[in-house]
């Protein structure tokens, strides 16, 4: 069974007395342990399908599964529950709360999920190792560069070990150098955790290191690939 399944989903807003098909009949399979990339120009629907897929967003039409469960028949509680439990979010703006430390921020989630405290700092301090602010764990994201704060997002996003990453123009506000390295890290940290990263972007970057590129226009899918040498 995929991960991820999105059958004939479609997505309208109001704007005024204008309809506007965000998505129109989009259907699409996600395996375990992928590392994709939604592409395509603005207004072409990639972070309306990443939201939906995230239950962040609900379809006009269509249904959205994950694994046996089908989210859009789901009640907020129950997905909500989902969310926290199987699917890590990375924002373009960080999205980390600025009056807790790194290490706290990382913390968020397991608090949520009822991990106990010992646990839940050690597996945050060991993931913050592993993003490379082992020295970092206890300021402020105030006195953390950008690329040190998106590393923080990508940390509290993976180390509740959800089956999901989903990234929104991850390196979006960051430099190349910056944006490639956290890329690399992303990628290692797919090949050991066998998490699933599925990206919405217009980064040349992230389409290298993509092992499947999915590219739509105009709300639907127009060209999908898979790329067996894609850049480490």
């Amino acid at each position: 069974m995929p991960l991820v399944t999105v059958k004939q989903v479609s997505k309208q807003y109001h704007q005024d007395s204008i309809i506007v098909d965000a998505l129109d009949g989009v259907d699409l399979t996600v395996e375990s342990a992928e590392f994709m990339a939604l592409v395509g120009p603005s207004g072409s629907g990639k972070t309306t399908l990443l939201n939906i897929i995230g239950g962040l967003d609900a379809p006009t039409r269509g249904q959205i599964w994950i694994r046996e469960q089908e989210i859009g028949r789901l009640p907020k509680t129950e997905l909500s529950r989902l969310r926290l439990r199987e699917i890590g979010f990375i924002f373009q703006e960080y999205n980390l709360i600025p009056v807790l430390s790194a290490v706290e921020n990382v913390e968020y989630v397991m608090l949520l999920q009822g991990v106990p405290d010992k646990e839940r700092r050690e597996r945050a301090e060991s993931m913050l190792g592993e993003v490379g602010l082992k020295d970092f764990v206890h300021r402020r994201p105030t006195q953390l560069s950008g690329g040190q704060q998106q590393r923080v997002a990508v940390a509290r996003a993976i180390v509740s070990q959800p089956a999901i990453v989903l990234a929104d123009e991850p390196t979006a506000n960051l430099d190349s150098h910056t944006g490639a390295a956290l890329l690399d890290l992303m990628r290692d940290l797919n090949e050991r955790h066998k998490t699933t990263f599925i990206f919405s972007t217009h980064d040349s970057m992230v389409m290298e290191r993509a092992r499947r590129i999915v590219t739509l226009r105009d709300g639907k899918i127009v060209d999908e690939r898979r790329q067996m040498g894609a850049k480490k």
